[in-house]
């Protein structure tokens, strides 16, 4: 099918997309496009999209993508006309993880990598639309040193046998599945390489560490940080995706995937305690053995996104960390606190 639209507004369709960042995606695609929501709420939550769901340009459909489906059977999605209209573009996001639970979700994150790829780039050969998938920095593998950064170029060093190999391997998997397609059947596929991303919405009390520290630091409770005091990262807001993710999408041209990341390192130690005095909090940093699913990740190198995209962060850590904040402060009962 073409993939310019027949009717007005192009069809997009978003797995994942009441997740963190499919979330927001979706709001934002929604000013000019018809939004396709696909979810199983395994690691998500409703709340997320409930103030999108009476948009008559958006539809949540509840469905594994790991599972056969087909677009045009399903009633609630009738008034997108896909039968004769199809999919222009597809942001593929689903990938239940929990960095606190890993264990409880290790097999549908193997599936989703390949099955779930693989049933997206069928349908994205059934209607020629254009895809993003959503992977990962840590296709590279464990960080080398504080300083150098990563080109998309290096293949990296991942051990398809470790404790986590579901998610790093099974990333890189489907970023091979991607690259297959697209040799086969010509596919316009774009790979995202996404760094450690931190905004509203972002699940408590799953060890993501950002919003755990601000519910923490707002009942008075010790901070939690899973790794010592040298434990650093790259912290992206989810705006700048988001951004990212769009701008790859409507790009003419990208030469291969791309990295999307703030180039700035920061101890999480800094962090914490940045949240603790915006709150006026008494807590206390805490530190406590690291998680599998959360490691010092490497540094991204985005020459690509800000030569080919026009892409760079432009959300300050300090900008991200207060409206994160002032998100929680209002929304903690709503999103996963315990």
């Amino acid at each position: 099918m073409s993939k310019t639209p027949i009717f007005g507004k192009k069809n997009v369709l978003v797995t994942g997309g009441a997740g963190f960042i499919g979330s927001h995606l979706c709001e934002a695609l929604l000013r000019n496009n018809k939004v396709i929501c696909l979810d199983d709420f395994s690691n998500s939550h409703v709340e997320n999209i409930e103030h999108l769901l009476k948009d008559p340009d958006f539809e949540f459909v509840r469905i594994n993508i790991n599972n056969p489906f087909n677009l045009e059977d399903l009633p609630e999605l009738e008034k997108f006309k896909i039968k004769f209209q199809g999919i222009q573009e597809i942001y593929h996001l689903a990938c239940p993880t929990s960095a606190k639970n890993f264990d409880q979700f290790k097999l549908e994150t193997l599936l989703s990598n390949s099955l779930g790829m693989r049933q997206v780039l069928d349908l994205a050969v059934k209607y020629n639309s254009k895809i993003v998938f959503g992977s990962s920095s840590v296709i590279y593998g464990p960080r080398r040193n504080d300083t150098d950064k990563i080109k998309e170029s290096e293949w990296g060093t991942v051990d398809n046998l470790s404790p986590r190999s579901c998610y790093d391997e099974g990333k890189r998997f489907a970023e091979t599945m991607c690259v297959t397609y697209s040799q086969i059947y010509n596919l316009d596929v774009r790979i995202a390489r996404i760094f450690r991303t931190y905004g509203p919405r972002l699940k408590l009390f799953d060890g993501q560490m950002i919003t755990d520290f601000i519910v923490d630091a707002l009942r008075g409770n010790d901070v939690v940080i899973y790794g010592d005091e040298t434990f650093s990262s790259s912290l992206t807001y989810v705006g700048d995706i988001l951004d990212g993710l769009t701008k790859l999408m409507e790009a003419y041209k990208v030469s291969g995937p791309v990295n999307l990341g703030a180039e700035n390192v920061y101890l999480l130690k800094d962090v914490a305690e940045f949240i603790i005095k915006s709150v006026n909090s008494s807590s206390q940093i805490r530190f406590e053995k690291p998680l599998v699913f959360i490691t010092s990740l490497g540094l991204p190198n985005i020459d690509r996104a800000k030569e080919e995209l026009g892409w760079f962060p432009v959300v300050s850590l300090e900008e991200g960390l207060k409206k994160t904040i002032d998100y929680t402060v209002a929304h903690e009962k709503m999103v996963g606190a315990e």
